[in-house]
């Protein structure tokens, strides 16, 4: 039974010292660095984008895990890739060609994964499956952080599991993941935490490490109970 992936969210990070709270989340467990690009056109809130991403890759080894919640975003895919994701994931709802989208960000040499809003049954992705590497389910509504997890997005994570079949395709829950909320999904069938207020409140390594572990061990049991 393999671990958790604990992906940390940089969008509650301190972004004045945002190259230094990479760093702090890599020591402290982090297995993934997550990049929440928001353009405030998908989403109504604007976070960052290539540029920035490119500044801070030199600060981790780890896998920049990079979400677009952008619309269009076949047009930026290069550039992303160019920052440095390792893993780009596009929205089923801000593109008209999913599979030309996830196509174009394996051409680009990077992990292609493609993200559902809370309200987007998992059937949209059926016929793209062979095409993916990652499913991110959102069990929050896009654009915040800290918002409350939305709990029937449970069921629909177990369906995903039941659809993957034996495919190697991760998949990763974005919102609300708490040490309370990760065994639900864990349970369903999910393997990739991402968490944010949950990770980086206490504002220090320390405190990272601790809400790191806290989130692993309580998704790792739920792992081993449904296995």
């Amino acid at each position: 039974m393999t671990s958790t992936i604990i992906a940390p969210s940089i969008l509650s990070a301190d972004f004045s010292r945002l190259g230094e709270e990479i760093e702090a989340i890599d020591r402290a467990g982090a297995d993934w660095i997550h990049l929440d690009v928001m353009d405030g056109h998908f989403v109504p809130n604007i976070t960052f984008g290539a540029p920035v991403i490119k500044a801070v890759r030199g600060r981790s080894k780890k896998i920049f895990d990079c979400h677009l919640m952008i619309e269009p975003a076949d047009p930026y895919l290069a550039a992303f890739a160019d920052a440095g994701c390792d893993i780009i994931t596009v929205h089923a709802e801000a593109t008209k060609h999913l599979d030309r989208s996830l196509q174009a960000i394996r051409d680009l040499g990077k992990k292609a994964g493609v993200s559902l809003n809370p309200a987007t049954p998992e059937s949209v992705i059926e016929y793209v499956l062979d095409r993916l590497d990652l499913v991110l389910v959102m069990t929050v509504n896009p654009g915040f952080g800290g918002q409350a997890f939305i709990s029937s997005v449970v069921d629909k994570v177990a369906r995903l599991k039941t659809m993957i079949g034996a495919r190697p395709i991760d998949i990763e829950i974005d919102g609300g993941v708490t040490p309370q909320t990760a065994p639900l999904v864990a349970a369903a069938g999910a393997n990739v935490l991402v968490a944010g207020s949950a990770v980086f409140k206490g504002g220090n390594e320390q405190a990272y490490a601790d809400n790191i572990a806290a989130i692993r061990r309580a998704s790792d049991g739920a792992m081993r109970s449904a296995a």
